[in-house]
């Protein structure tokens, strides 16, 4: 199966691009292959112009590391690529992430604008021309909603801003929110209209009709409008008007795992990887999430999994977990009495297990994996296994112990077991981390070829279960929740047990969170989550480890819940005004 990213490097020298040295405007530099007189002219033309909004839209900085936004929540904790926002101590104007986020962002709106302006003069069928048109608004709209949400108001410039007369004098004020809310609608609506259904294999990626309204719904979800928001997602859950075909995938841990052609209907707009080794183009997922066993990585586990996470996920039976039914006294015991009932002792030579000194390390596995099934195929937990690779990249078991440095060795990833590069007591992702070498196909660690969801069923289910709660349809919700707790394997809530009881919509509200939690976990998704809720100030802890030890401190100030202006933008537009409190 072909996949669009094929073509992404062959047509960027036609394309015109944008450097990312500039301020919204994005300094533009003419390209040597660019010509008015040979390029805009046929229909390949304006796909390969289409394929370069997509080139943009999954760079790093745009929505190349979505998954990243969850160290900015309670899912997770790290190092890299936003511990400023994250750790809330040096967040700031100057903050090199949030500088490139705009940059990027920005870099995606004048690629779309581009394409909309020349696109509509092309001597070409009107069908590739709205199709065109619409792929290129709802990428604007994704682009303009995520600046949205982290700074609010921002400068607003559409298709009549031509670049290559402009790119010297962009000094728009910030537009208000609700006017960016507007275009963002607008554009969707135009989307809608004009985007297929589906696209044929060849071009499996590009935005479809079911994405305008997926995207649409969550704009009007987040702006708290739920009657439009339950329109939107009802008509690709329940199929109202065409045949989307979107699905659950039968296996949660399959989903994360679709390579080689392989691909999921319950994809609404996802980011297509292709091949694993160093031709190959895909997400750099691995060298945040990977551990020191996967190809034996210098740089790893920048992000791990909270304990945080960890603890939300329930008892298989759907009672609430907690470490006191395992193990007493061990939420008020301290760092200690957790090492004595958690730690084993390793050889020197990090080859076995010495001794399990007071660890049962049976009763340590059935804690994680005695729960919702998903907990331990999202997350590597204690003496439960992985397989890793060598240097060499060939596949090698590796086991996650936790090791006693007082009473034997050390872990090391070239033998035995799994080791953290920052010397914490974390667990590791699981989701998202290839299996060996994937008999081949995967040789190069920056390059995961899995693909990665921006917006998928599962995420549009529960968003469609809180926008029925919230206007008074709790059965409607639990029916919603129900879908996904039954493809993960847990009961569904109201059947039986008093523990799956729903007693209200405020009660419903907190499952459907808690579930938003469990089943997205390692998608970036949460961070936006809470802020909207309202709930990033209380969400906000210092960083532990798996034994109560402090890893880093979090701080929360009420400015945290919008982004700053990035300040270099400020000094290149003096009509720009930064946000409270920054």
């Amino acid at each position: 199966m072909k996949k669009i990213y094929v073509f992404v490097f062959c047509i960027l020298g036609m394309f015109p691009l944008l450097a990312l040295t500039g301020c919204e405007s994005l300094d533009y530099t003419p390209s040597d292959q660019m010509s008015e007189k040979t390029f805009w002219q046929t229909e390949e033309h304006a796909r390969q112009a289409a394929l370069g909004m997509y080139a943009a839209m999954k760079a790093p900085w745009c929505f190349g590391m979505e998954f990243t936004f969850d160290m900015c929540s309670d899912l997770a904790d790290g190092t890299s690529p936003w511990a400023d926002i994250s750790r809330g101590t040096a967040f700031s104007s100057a903050s090199g992430g949030v500088q490139n986020h705009w940059q990027n962002l920005y870099e995606l709106v004048h690629r779309a604008n581009t394409v909309i302006r020349k696109v509509a003069g092309m001597p070409i069928s009107g069908e590739t021309i709205d199709r065109v048109t619409g792929e290129a608004k709802f990428l604007r709209a994704m682009a303009y909603f995520r600046m949205l949400n982290c700074w609010g108001g921002v400068p607003y410039y559409d298709e009549t801003c031509d670049i290559n007369e402009q790119f010297a004098n962009l000094r728009n004020p910030r537009s208000t929110a609700e006017e960016i809310r507007r275009h963002v609608i607008e554009d969707l609506d135009d989307a809608i209209r004009k985007l297929p259904v589906r696209w044929d294999a060849e071009n499996l990626g590009r935005a479809t009709r079911g994405a305008a309204y997926a995207l649409r719904g969550k704009v009007y979800l987040f702006d708290r409008q739920w009657e439009k928001a339950i329109s939107d997602f009802e008509e690709i859950v329940y199929g109202k008007s065409a045949d989307y075909g979107y699905a659950l995938h039968p296996d949660y841990d399959d989903l994360f795992r679709l390579y080689n052609g392989r691909h999921s209907d319950e994809m609404i707009f996802s980011i297509q990887s292709i091949d694993g080794n160093t031709a190959g183009n895909a997400l750099d997922i691995v060298s945040y999430f990977g551990n020191k066993s996967t190809m034996r990585l210098i740089a790893s586990n920048r992000i791990v999994p909270s304990t945080t996470l960890v603890d939300m996920y329930d008892n298989i039976d759907g009672s609430p977990f907690d470490w006191d039914d395992i193990f007493p006294g061990f939420s008020s015991g301290g760092p200690e009495l957790r090492r004595k009932y958690m730690c084993v002792a390793i050889d020197q030579g990090s080859t076995v297990v010495t001794s399990t000194l007071d660890c049962d390390t049976t009763k340590v596995m059935d804690a994680y994996r005695l729960r919702d099934p998903r907990l331990c195929l999202n997350v590597i937990t204690p003496y439960s296994h992985y397989l890793g690779t060598d240097a060499g990249s060939n596949p090698m078991d590796k086991q996650f112990v936790l090791a006693d440095p007082a009473k034997g060795g050390a872990p090391m990833e070239a033998m035995a077991f799994i080791r953290n590069s920052e010397g914490w007591n974390s667990y590791f992702w699981r989701k998202w981390i290839p299996t060996g070498n994937l008999d081949g196909y995967w040789g190069e660690y920056t390059r995961t070829p899995y693909e990665f969801p921006l917006i998928r069923l599962g995420d549009v289910i529960l968003m469609l279960a809180e926008a029925y709660n919230e206007t008074g349809a709790v059965g409607k919700a639990i029916a919603e929740v129900n879908k996904i707790r039954a493809r993960a394997g847990m009961p569904g809530l109201n059947s039986g047990s008093p523990h799956l009881a729903v007693g209200g919509k405020e009660d419903m509200g907190c499952r459907i969170r808690k579930e938003r939690a469990c089943e997205l976990a390692g998608e970036g998704q949460r961070y936006w989550d809470l802020r909207r809720w309202g709930l990033l100030q209380e969400s906000v802890k210092d960083a532990t480890d798996i034994f109560g030890d402090l890893m880093y401190t979090r701080a929360y100030q009420p400015r945290h819940e919008l982004w700053p202006i990035p300040l270099v933008e400020m000094d290149r537009n003096r009509n720009l005004t930064q946000n409270e409190g920054w």
